[in-house]
């Protein structure tokens, strides 16, 4: 397996992998410079030597490593993107970070020369690590060899959903195998005659898992489903899935296309917890709380340049639909022009012109957002979750759409899954595709999957992705 699944979300295990390398050496970079100080300045013995910097140092440079999308940049942009990235997230992230919970520490936490030098030799080490992780590891042979069952309509969208994340997805897909006499509408090149016998195909083609994604599962002409060699292959370890469930663990994303009411009735996700409800309220109340004490003057200098540039109020209010279809009435420093929608409820496009010069670098430094802390502490939003659209557009996506208002069934957040995996969407085919990840949040959502979607947002705001 090239996976490992956490609170129900799915990990790749390469990056896991490198990841775990990473913190490793950025732990033992540090261990080796206190150590290396201790005997220097003091002669005291490393049993001196404190671990909570240490593991403050390696946690927190992991977890910047993790919000530049470095491992994904190392696959898909190339090495010298990684090298970047990772300047990026030590030099500027990592040491921003470290430097306030030193505050928080009256300075005394972490030893400011131990902080440069272990930046600087965690860097050099890291893209040393990944460079010769890149020369001697060939990245195709890790992934899972899989092949598809069907070659009609159903497989072909499933290959075109895969082709885009390609290159940092953990499978190869083989071919594809017709079921019966469904027509062909895969590439032909993909094509491969269904084996007399699936033990042995699976065997000699190396195939990790089959993938049941026929068009119609009841075969006529005397043909019938292969369901007694598919358990063979089962018992073999080469297990089946459907379509799915596997595009949901490989994309992070549910195909509406696919899904049956059934499905989400008798999944193993759309859970309700209190316990996990009241902690998630709690850790929303303390880090609004955070935010507020650390960026209320950010707040008060964009409400200053959002008046001074255009007439009009520094705030501005829109109604949107939150948990269960309610309706609460969101906040923003206003970037656009006043009179912005005199003509009622438009998407907002690229290089829109209603955007003033301030609200343009407000909204790609997302300090637009910032008063939204008043909606996370009046209960109306979490942190992260779906996010909240407006009544006009939900009544006409909920006609268009299946399944669109189950979204609603968790509280929208000021930050989401959708929003890292899609860029922003003006239209109704946009929110199709959002609301595909959105599905897969509210089917999987955990305190791990929220901590991770509140680091990997990092990105988006440094690199201003996503924005119109």
């Amino acid at each position: 397996m090239s996976y490992i699944r956490l609170n129900k979300h799915y990990i790749h295990l390469p990056y896991l992998y490198l990841g775990v390398v990473d913190a490793l050496i950025v732990a033992g970079v540090a261990w080796g410079i206190q150590y290396w100080g201790i005997q220097v300045n003091t002669g005291e013995s490393a049993t001196t030597i404190h671990w909570a910097p240490v593991v403050t140092l390696s946690l927190v440079l992991s977890c910047c490593t993790l919000s530049m999308g470095v491992y994904t940049a190392l696959i898909r942009e190339g090495f010298s993107s990684m090298v970047l990235r990772t300047m990026v997230s030590f030099f500027l992230l990592g040491s921003l970070s470290l430097y306030l919970i030193n505050i928080l520490f009256d300075g005394r936490f972490i030893n400011q020369a131990m902080i440069f030098w272990c930046v600087l030799l965690s860097t050099l080490l890291v893209c040393v690590s990944r460079w010769i992780f890149v020369k001697i590891v060939d990245v195709g042979q890790l992934k899972r060899r899989v092949v598809i069952y069907g070659a009609g309509s159903r497989a072909e969208k499933l290959l075109a959903d895969l082709t885009p994340d390609v290159d940092v997805l953990g499978v190869k897909i083989v071919g594809c195998i017709p079921s019966g006499g469904e027509p062909v509408k895969v590439d032909s090149a993909l094509v491969i005659p269904e084996p007399s016998d699936w033990l042995v195909f699976t065997k000699q083609f190396q195939i990790s898992e089959i993938v049941v994604s026929p068009d119609e599962r009841r075969r006529s002409g005397g043909d019938v489903f292969p369901l007694s060699q598919f358990l063979d292959c089962k018992l073999a370890g080469v297990p089946s899935c459907d379509a799915l469930s596997f595009c949901e663990r490989e994309l992070g994303k549910i195909d509406i296309s696919l899904l049956q009411p059934g499905w989400m009735l008798f999944s193993d996700g759309f859970k309700y917890s209190k316990r996990r409800m009241l902690a998630k309220r709690l850790f929303d109340l303390i880090l609004a709380s955070l935010f507020l004490v650390v960026l209320w003057p950010f707040m008060l200098l964009t409400a200053l340049a959002v008046k001074l540039e255009s007439p009009g109020a520094a705030l501005y209010h829109q109604v949107r639909v939150g948990l269960n279809g309610r309706s609460f009435r969101i906040y923003k420093f206003r970037s656009m022009r006043q009179d912005a929608e005199k003509n009622g409820a438009v998407w907002a496009q690229k290089n829109d012109a209603r955007v003033t010069r301030v609200g343009a670098f407000i909204r790609n430094t997302r300090l637009d957002e910032l008063p939204q802390l008043y909606n996370v502490f009046a209960g109306h939003m979490s942190f992260v979750g779906p996010r909240p659209e407006r009544p006009e557009f939900v009544t006409e996506l909920a006609q268009k759409i299946p399944f669109y208002e189950m979204r609603h069934k968790v509280q929208p957040g000021l930050m989401g899954w959708a929003q890292l995996k899609y860029p922003y969407g003006a239209s109704v085919e946009d929110a199709k595709n959002k609301l595909q990840y959105d599905l897969y949040y509210t089917k999987n959502h955990s305190f791990f999957m929220d901590m991770l979607i509140m680091i990997q947002t990092v990105e988006i705001i440094l690199l201003g992705k996503g924005v119109h």
